[in-house]
C-alpha cells in the first residue's frame, strides 16, 4: 500500500528518526510514500528526502495557511525543481477558511490570496505536466471546498486534483470525481464518530480514492492521539476494506494503481 500524503519534513520528525520511520513503513507493507512540502522552509527538506530514499517521492507547494508569509512570486521557489523525476506533483496547496486571518490581514484579503495562489499552482502544474494536491477546511459550511472546486473546474480538462483528507459527504466527493479528480481518506475514517466519512468511503467507486496518513497528524485507531507515521496507513486501509466488504489486498491494489497514475510514479 502507498501512503499518498505524509509530511516527512515536519518538525515533528527529527532528521535522525527518518531512516527508522521509513523502515517501519516498509515493515508494515507500505511500499512508497508521497511527502509534501507546505512552505518556503521545507521545500528543500522534502526534496532531499525524496532524492535520498527510493521509496519516497515529493510534492512541492505552498499551504494556504502560509500564503501570507510567502513571497509573491512563489513560482520562483518551485519551478527550478519541478522537472526532477522525484517530484510527483504540486501541493500541498488549497484553501483554508478555518483558521483566522493573521495579524494585519482581513479574512477577505487572506482568502483572496489563497485563491490566487491555488489558481497559480494549477497554472504551474500545467506547464510541467503535474497534478495538484488540495487542502480545504471550513469552520462551518463548505465555502473553501466550493471555491476550490470552482478553481479546479477551470483546469480539469488538462490537470487532475486530489482533495486530500476528505471529510465530506459523498455528494461533495462525487463533484470532484466527475471532474476527473480523486479524494483521499485519512485515519479519520477509523474514528467512531466519523459516520459521514465512513459512508463516503463505502459509496465511492473503486479507483476514485486514495489512502493517506497526513502524518504526523490524524493517527488512526488504534493509535489515535499519538504522533502518526506512514506505517499506520495499513490501519486506514483495513478499515476502508471492512466498510466496503473488500479484502485489504483489493483496496491496496486499487488505491496503489490510482496513486501511481495520479502521481505518475512506478
Amino acid at each position: 500500500m502507498i501512503d499518498s500524503h505524509c509530511h516527512l519534513g515536519s518538525h515533528k520528525f527529527s532528521p535522525e528518526e527518518i531512516p527508522q520511520i521509513i523502515a517501519n513503513a516498509k515493515d508494515h507493507g507500505i511500499s512508497r510514500m508521497i511527502t509534501l512540502a507546505t512552505s518556503e522552509d521545507d521545500i528543500l527538506t522534502n526534496l532531499q528526502l525524496a532524492r535520498t530514499y527510493p521509496e519516497v517521492h515529493a510534492c512541492l507547494g505552498i499551504h494556504p495557511c502560509d500564503v501570507h508569509e510567502t513571497r509573491d512570486d512563489f513560482e520562483s521557489l518551485l519551478s527550478p525543481h519541478l522537472d526532477d523525476p522525484k517530484v510527483a506533483g504540486l501541493g500541498e496547496t488549497g484553501l483554508d477558511y478555518f483558521h483566522p486571518a493573521p495579524k494585519g490581514w482581513t479574512d477577505e484579503n487572506y482568502h483572496a490570496r489563497q485563491r490566487d495562489f491555488l489558481r497559480r499552482h494549477f497554472q504551474l502544474a500545467g506547464k510541467h505536466g503535474l497534478n495538484v494536491v488540495i487542502h480545504t477546511r471550513d469552520k462551518t459550511g463548505s465555502a473553501s471546498f466550493d471555491d476550490a472546486l470552482e478553481i479546479y473546474r477551470e483546469f480539469h480538462e488538462s490537470i487532475r486534483a486530489v482533495f486530500h483528507c476528505f471529510p465530506g459527504p459523498f455528494e461533495q466527493a462525487e463533484k470532484v470525481i466527475l471532474l476527473g479528480g480523486l479524494i483521499s481518506f485519512t485515519g479519520i475514517v477509523t474514528f467512531k464518530n466519523a459516520q459521514q466519512v465512513m459512508e463516503t468511503a463505502q459509496a465511492c467507486l473503486s479507483g476514485s480514492f486514495l489512502v493517506e496518513t497526513d502524518s504526523p497528524y490524524l493517527a488512526p485507531v488504534p493509535h489515535r492521539g499519538k504522533r502518526c507515521e506512514p506505517a499506520f496507513t495499513k490501519f486506514t486501509g483495513a478499515r476502508i476494506a471492512e466498510l466496503r466488504n473488500q479484502t485489504i489486498e483489493e483496496v491496496s491494489r486499487e488505491t496503489d494503481d490510482a496513486c501511481c497514475c495520479f502521481f505518475r510514479v512506478t
